[in-house]
């Protein structure tokens, strides 16, 4: 995660103990400062410039059937430990863990059975599966607890959540609740260490005899991800089997793995939260510099993650590397010793998720060594085992620390959970970080003062009944609802029709109170978000998101209103809206991913169906069979309508050169998909029953051979569509001379939520009015014949995120606005469609999909 900015202007630095925080004078410019920057890594960009995306077929089908780990409900009701006999996976000599010295991931299973014969304080389940089918085992360490006493515990976890107030006053939350710590480790595949450090650390406390151990776990449960990235760990990927960078996927949930995290985080609560990474030199570990998030109780958070920050700073340079002797630097707290750079504000990383869950202290720790990626391959076997082997060791430390923190600081540590909670149940204001606010922690400044004001409520209306107008929105809010839950964010529903906020809405309206526990989460997910262009001059990466705004469905934000006059009820899940209406030719309206989907499959499944001027799909009626099957399996709405359609649709065979989450969201919406990249095309690939080619990244016009150009211009000549997206996009359009337009890229560093202007049709018709950009483009000097599909709001389009103008200027929202962002037409026989926008971006902005979708279905005719 994380690239280093200047040194922030705070001249302190300190040292724990047990019962204080000692300050003392940090000496500017000292190697506590400034660890060596590392680039940001956009999504794709370490595939190479002629590789695109290349997850086979059958981890994305894993993925998006994983169901939710069955091992953690499954010890429900059960005591400590909970023994289970792992079997062991085949013996893998290509595991590139080996070559570090480290273990393989077919060692795992064997240490863990032999961790649990050790006595009774190692359980071990399996929390989920990834993307590539490899158990992903959570192991769980503390004394022996009785059903009878699990049970009990889990009821003061619950009264801790859901009666904060009343968990502030109970003497036996205080006596003799175990403190839940969470370490997660290796969700970066080719950031190892973590995982031996881990397996290390479970073998130390299985066979400690100490008194200070008994006592540490009769106090405290600690749960270990051993490793979250099964796939990658085996590769030497940071990605899954599905070329995911995991830890950008905690709002999405997209991954199997992310799922896991997510139900370990709601079904555990872990108050101290660490995730184990690599490398920085010396050992980063958080807290951040600006942004910060500020949908957390920041001062509760800064108050702990300070704190147990400086004991692992301590516990890690007291190993004894130093620089000269084993090219270590002292630990860095980015906090403390950087500027900016290194911010927590998005919540797709792991520590930046966790809170909201209830985590207080939350933590990335970067360890120094650099063993992967051409260093994997450059250095010495001897040599990478030595870094290897002081990563482990530092990570240990790391893990040690906060344990101790954990053990030392327990009742605080649970009363300011139990605060977080309190304060989203209540509805309170959150407490701005201020030297008073969080005494002891030095350098805190404006800049670190990062609130919102929560709404009173939201509102996701439901659609008209069977039948009538506003399906596409139940389905999309159908979607959201179910995410909400997943994320243990509390949702209503509405037994009858009501008025809040001054509008009326329909019964089955959804509701979320915003007096909830986890209100940050819930705001963190449905709110516009902040535009922070002013705020900082870089990001590491995404600044802006919106479920709210991309997810397809309507949401209103509530300021104030009497939520108490409403009859409504808590539900588990969305009601299901699929309908086939009972006569007449069907109209599918193509506005959410599942509805793309639900086409393709009636496609494949040999039914006809015609395109709707306005983009949605016609099914005869004889088809009445087939559309009630594919309502059911997609949750779809299939309306009456007198509509004939005009040219038919047919199944559209995809050549994609994308990025991973594309190739993601392509397959989700259920197209027939081919990776494609230059090198592919290049060794001579065959577009026989090919339908369209959709470039966004590893094609390159430029680098293609004669016959690949060749081949390439027969299929576009012919009647082969293109849809573009983003520089790579528009520049084989340039290349391949199609559309006449002038692409024009902003500001490569931009990403967020944007204002649209829709033009409708087949392309944007009925699309939300917002959409994502990330590194921006626009299209002028249109030529003949070039339709603007959707342009970039006026004014300022970025409602949130961080966009801000080049040197000289320009590149800016400013200048992208009221530009076309969407464009399309026919040149040379090829029906082309180029987007500016980024609609698929890690398989994120569901209700932007269909836009994708219906382009493709459009130029594969």
């Amino acid at each position: 995660m994380g690239m280093s900015r200047p040194s922030r202007p705070v001249l302190f630095t300190a040292a724990a103990t047990a019962g204080a925080l000692v300050l003392t004078a940090l000496v500017p410019g000292s190697a506590t400062a400034d660890p060596a920057p590392r680039p940001v890594t956009r999504e794709g960009s370490p595939l190479g410039a002629d590789r695109a995306a290349m997850a086979p077929q059958a981890a994305a089908e894993r993925a998006l059937g994983s169901p939710p780990a069955p091992g953690l409900a499954d010890g429900r009701g059960r005591g400590y430990p909970r023994e289970r006999k792992l079997d062991t996976p085949p013996e893998n000599p290509a595991d590139k863990s080996i070559k570090l010295g480290l273990t393989p991931y077919h060692g795992i299973a064997p240490k863990l059975n032999a961790l649990q014969r050790l006595g009774d304080r190692v359980s071990v389940e399996i929390a989920g599966r990834s993307a590539g089918g490899h158990p992903l085992y959570l192991v769980t360490v503390t004394a022996p607890e009785s059903a009878r006493e699990a049970a009990r515990q889990e009821r003061m976890r619950e009264r801790i959540e859901n009666a904060p107030s009343a968990a502030a006053k109970d003497k036996a939350i205080k006596a003799s609740y175990k403190t839940p710590v969470f370490i997660n480790n290796n969700i970066h595949g080719n950031e190892w260490e973590g995982t031996d450090a881990a397996l290390k650390l479970i073998e130390r406390l299985a066979r400690a005899k100490d008194a200070k151990s008994r006592s540490l776990l009769a106090h405290n449960r600690l749960y270990f991800n051993v490793t979250a990235n099964p796939d990658g760990r085996i590769a030497g990927t940071r990605a899954n089997a599905n070329g995911f960078d995991l830890n950008r996927d905690f709002i999405t949930a997209s991954q199997p793995e992310a799922r896991a995290i997510r139900e370990i985080a709601a079904a555990k609560q872990p108050a101290v939260m660490l995730d184990l990474h690599g490398y920085v030199n010396g050992t980063l570990i958080e807290p951040t510099t600006p942004p910060h998030g500020e949908n957390y109780e920041y001062d509760l958070f800064l108050k702990n993650s300070y704190a147990n920050a400086l004991g692992m700073e301590a516990a890690v340079n007291g190993l004894g590397y130093t620089r000269e002797k084993d090219g270590v630097k002292p630990a860095v707290i980015p906090f403390r010793d950087q500027e900016e750079g290194w911010d927590d504000w998005p919540p797709i990383f792991t520590p930046q998720y966790l809170p909201f869950h209830g985590a207080v202290a939350t933590h990335t720790i970067e360890f120094p060594m650099q063993v992967n990626n051409a260093a994997y391959e450059s250095q010495p076997v001897a040599e990478l085992r030595r870094r290897a082997a002081i990563n482990v060791d530092i990570a240990g430390a790391a893990m040690r620390a906060s344990v101790d923190y954990a053990d030392r600081r327990r009742s605080s540590l649970i009363a300011d959970q139990i605060e977080v909670f309190r304060r989203g149940a209540t509805g309170a204001e959150q407490v701005p970080v201020s030297a008073e606010t969080v005494p002891g922690v030095p350098g805190i400044g404006p800049e670190d003062v990062y609130t919102t004001t929560f709404p009173r409520a939201y509102v996701i209306p439901a659609g008209s009944s069977p039948g009538g107008r506003g399906q596409r929105s139940a389905t999309a809010a159908a979607r959201l609802v179910d995410h909400l839950l997943a994320n243990d964010v509390r949702v209503e529903r509405a037994a009858h029709r009501f008025r809040l906020g001054g509008k009326t809405y329909p019964k089955g309206s959804y509701v979320v109170d915003m007096h909830q526990p986890k209100r940050g989460l819930a705001n963190v997910m449905l709110a516009d978000g902040r535009d922070i262009s002013d705020k900082v001059s870089t990001m590491y990466d995404i600044s802006g998101w919106s479920l709210g705004r991309l997810w397809g469905a309507s949401v209103d934000s509530v300021k104030r209103g009497d939520l108490d006059a409403l009859r409504t009820r808590e539900v588990r899940a969305a009601a299901r809206v699929g309908y086939v209406a009972p006569r007449g030719d069907l109209r599918l309206r193509l506005d959410d991913p599942r509805e793309i989907a639900a086409v393709n499959h009636l496609l494949a499944e040999g039914v006809s169906v015609r395109g709707g001027r306005d983009g949605s799909a016609i099914v005869s009626s004889s088809a009445r069979r087939a559309a009630v099957e594919a309502a059911r399996k997609y949750d779809v709405a299939f309306d009456a309508t007198k509509a004939k359609g005009g040219a038919a649709l047919h199944r559209t065979r995809v050549a994609a050169a994308v990025t991973p989450g594309e190739l993601f969201a392509l397959r989700e919406m259920n197209f027939d998909v081919v990776p494609v990249s230059t090198a592919v095309l290049n060794s001579g690939f065959g577009w026989k029953g090919t339908d369209a080619l959709f470039v966004s990244a590893g094609l390159d016009h430029d680098e293609l051979n004669p016959a690949a150009k060749a081949g390439l211009e027969r299929f576009l000549t012919k009647g082969g569509g293109l849809v573009g997206r983003g520089a790579a996009g528009a520049a084989l359009n340039t290349g391949a001379k199609l559309l006449a337009v002038r692409p024009v890229e902003g500001n490569g560093d931009a990403n967020g939520v944007v204002r649209v202007v829709n033009a409708g049709g087949t392309v944007t018709g009925g699309a939300p009015d917002h959409s994502f950009v990330y590194s921006p483009m626009w299209f002028t000097g249109l030529g003949s014949g070039v339709r603007v599909e959707q342009r970039y709001g006026t004014g300022d389009p970025l409602v949130s995120g961080h966009w801000r103008p080049l040197e000289d200027g320009g590149g800016g929202p400013a200048s992208a606005a009221g530009r076309a962002a969407v464009v399309s037409g026919a040149a040379r026989g090829a029906d082309v469609v180029l987007f500016g926008t980024e609609p698929l971006f890690r398989d994120h902005p569901k209700g932007v999909f269909p836009q994708v979708g219906r382009a493709l279905l459009k130029v594969g005719r």
